[in-house]
């Protein structure tokens, strides 16, 4: 067992909530389909959808050492499941889809999967969150299949560094990558740096010379209160208002921006091409503006991150249920979406990488 293993304790999750009746659908009425509204009038538009469990890297913070055994095929969500669900998606007024992991390039269909959502009538945007291990691979595919954005995870520019955190050697090939994003006009950049107190935290000034000249936005990130490891417990949580203090004692001339939901505070620096975003993932500051869904690759839909109760599409999905069917499922989840996940967590044992990312 690694320190850093040693160190990790499991925690107390909450219990699951309540369930609470559903609207009727409009589809059954014969009435103009509405959009997804949940109990709090927000108007859900954006759905993760994550295509596989399974990561080539072993992130210390998220996956143990040992590689485990790969989920099995008829345990993940297949091509024209997807396919359904997205159009299904899109009707109901969904016009964002961003599709995770794990690693969602170690699917063999995801370049066919984005050209799917993005030739979807009512779908607007269509983005991938990668490590950048295999975006070389699949980069000229996805750009040509009509893929609006690349978030890239990438906690550390140093290559020593990079493999104590991700415990395999893929830097030269994730490195490589991100200077051809960097330098690349085709897509909306984000690179995700999840920030952790004396592991990378000194590598601030380093990610935030990149906006200087390229019109990327650096994502600082709260570790997730997820797995049984609780990292933030050793002293290596960094939190966002640590993250803030350390960005404006280095630049005081930063200046907000508006940013998406997750990115409570954007800043921008004078001159600059891009911009920086905190994302306060175990703070939590942004939950009550949450407009999503997550889909995970067995194929449970999730209306909160920290949500213990999900409710599974797959066998719906499996026996080539009725649209409506599948949409009373997805409208029971909307239902059940909280005004303020700050206060829950999920399901014991899972990971950012079961989930989807």
């Amino acid at each position: 067992m690694s320190s850093f293993e040693y160190m990790f304790s499991t925690s107390e999750y909450l219990p699951d909530a309540p369930e609470i009746n559903l609207r009727k659908s409009m589809q059954q009425t014969g009435e103009a389909r509405t959009v997804l509204t949940d109990r709090f009038q927000r108007t859900i538009d954006y759905t993760r959808i994550s295509v596989t469990s399974d990561c080539n890297l072993r992130c210390f913070y998220c996956k143990r050492e040992s590689p485990g055994i790969p989920t099995p095929d008829d345990q993940q969500m297949k091509t024209g499941e997807i396919k359904t669900l997205i159009e299904l998606l899109a009707e109901m007024g969904i016009r964002k889809i961003r599709f995770t992991g794990g690693e969602p390039l170690l699917r063999p269909d995801i370049v066919d999967l984005v050209q799917i959502a993005k030739s979807t009538t009512g779908i607007e945007t269509v983005s991938l969150t990668t490590n950048g291990t295999l975006l070389e691979k699949h980069f000229e595919a996805l750009v040509s299949a009509g893929l609006d954005g690349i978030n890239l995870s990438i906690d550390t520019l140093n290559k020593q560094r990079f493999f104590v955190i991700t415990r395999r050697d893929k830097f030269i090939a994730v490195h490589k990558m991100l200077k051809s994003l960097l330098n690349s006009s085709l897509l909306t950049i984000k690179l995700n740096v999840l920030l952790l107190r004396g592991i990378n935290s000194d590598e601030i000034k380093e990610f935030v010379a990149l906006t200087m000249r390229y019109p990327v936005t650096i994502r600082f990130m709260e570790l997730q209160p997820f797995d049984d490891r609780q990292i933030w417990r050793t002293g290596r949580f960094m939190s966002a208002e640590k993250i803030r203090a350390e960005l404006f004692a280095a630049y005081p001339a930063l200046s907000e921006v508006s940013g998406s939901a997750t990115e409570f505070f954007s800043y921008r620096l004078p001159g600059s091409s891009g911009s920086l975003a905190i994302i306060p993932a175990y703070t939590r500051n942004f939950c009550s503006k949450c407009t999503r869904l997550r889909i995970t690759s067995d194929g449970k839909v999730l209306s909160c991150l920290y949500h213990t109760q999900s409710l599974d599409l797959l066998p719906d999905l499996r026996n080539r249920s009725a649209k409506h069917q599948l949409e009373a499922i997805i409208r029971k989840a909307v239902s059940l979406k909280p005004e303020n996940g700050k206060h829950g967590n999920n399901a014991k044992g899972m990971s950012m990488s079961e989930i989807g990312g």
